[in-house]
């Protein structure tokens, strides 16, 4: 009776130990069957992708101007100060230079000789010429001489009258008046300054402040989005609110060094919060005309051998060269010889060489 039940204690350790090795081996194997290497594939599509580009930029006075001195003179009366509102043709600065007076009183006095000299001459002519009529009286050399002596003296007059004038235009420097409506941004001089045309700084610096552009630089790459009208937003550190403004100029050419584009907008500062020389974030909306392919970031392969994604065609890989666009989270567009409805890798690698078989 040991003896059976030693036997049947036996196999049964045995049948376990099979059943134990069966399982196992089916474990073995079943990732085996899994491991079987499988690509993503989807089809190629367009769609229009929307993005935004944020750069610096710059706010100006939308006209500004720096006022200096025509003549050598001494600052006699100053009526502004920095922050001063004036208007177009408001006097700012009266300048003082006794020369100018003491050359206009001479310019004067010359001017009055000079036309009594051709009045005189004028006279004289007429007379001789009247004279000249009977026959006899006067002699043809006479009257040819009191013709000449006559336009000698007129040329002499409006050589005086222009000399008057030109001293009375430089009289007139001595005024400096507001050539716009604006704010004074800067005053250089105090009572008494000597200034003149070799001064380095001006006198004062006029800013029209009540309407400012907004300069910005785009890039070579994104001037094809852009065009006249288009409307943006703008931030500036100072101030919470976020401004509207619309393209009102565009330069058409890059700049040689920066290679950017210049575009202005133009911003109506009626509240005065915004201030020329700040710098402002622009946020501009890049929005194509026409859709893109556009892809994932992963079917898109940049190595040494170039950029290229992975097309299938018949069950092969083929690569095919692309050029990228605009990038946004994890879509970016691209360009080259590509059909709507391609099949394209998902996750491409350099490891996909040219004739590999994908096995969908």
């Amino acid at each position: 009776m040991k003896n059976n039940k030693i036997i049947q204690s036996t196999a049964l350790l045995f049948a376990a130990l099979l059943f134990l090795n069966s399982c196992n081996s089916k474990k073995e194997e079943a990732p085996t069957a899994e491991l079987e290497p499988k690509t993503e594939t989807f089809l190629l599509a367009k769609e229009k992708l929307t993005t935004e580009l944020r750069l610096p930029a710059e706010l100006t006075g939308f006209q500004q101007v720096d006022l200096y001195a025509k003549v050598s003179s001494f600052v006699k009366v100053l009526k502004v100060d920095i922050g001063t509102e004036v208007k177009k043709g408001q006097l700012l600065i009266v300048l003082e230079a006794p020369e100018i007076s003491s050359q206009l009183a001479a310019a004067e006095s010359r001017l009055k000789s000079m036309e009594a000299i051709y009045q005189t001459s004028k006279s004289t002519y007429n007379r001789l010429y009247e004279t000249s009529k009977v026959e006899g009286t006067i002699s043809k050399n006479d009257l040819e001489m009191a013709s000449g002596k006559k336009n000698s003296d007129y040329a002499q007059y409006q050589a005086a009258i222009a000399a008057h004038k030109e001293v009375s235009i430089m009289r007139g420097y001595l005024e400096i008046r507001a050539p716009f409506d604006g704010v004074v941004a800067a005053r250089n001089v105090n009572l008494g300054t000597f200034v003149g045309p070799t001064s380095s700084a001006p006198l004062v610096t006029i800013q029209q402040q009540d309407k400012l552009r907004l300069a910005v630089s785009i890039p070579e790459l994104y001037t094809g989005y852009l065009h006249k009208g288009d409307e943006m937003s703008f931030n500036v550190k100072s101030l919470p609110d976020t401004f509207k403004a619309t393209i009102q100029r565009m330069s058409g050419a890059l700049d040689l060094k920066l290679r950017s584009e210049r575009v202005e907008m133009d911003v109506h500062n009626t509240k005065g919060n915004l201030l020329p020389g700040m710098v402002a974030e622009v946020i501009l909306p890049l929005n194509a005309k026409d859709s893109t392919y556009v892809i994932t970031k992963t079917a898109l392969v940049e190595s040494a051998e170039g950029t290229f994604v992975i097309k299938v065609v018949n069950h092969k890989a083929t690569r095919v060269e692309v050029k990228k666009g605009r990038e946004i989270e994890n879509k970016i567009e691209i360009f080259g010889d590509l059909n709507l409805n391609d099949k394209l890798v998902k996750i491409a690698s350099e490891e996909i060489k040219e004739g590999d078989v994908i096995k969908e």
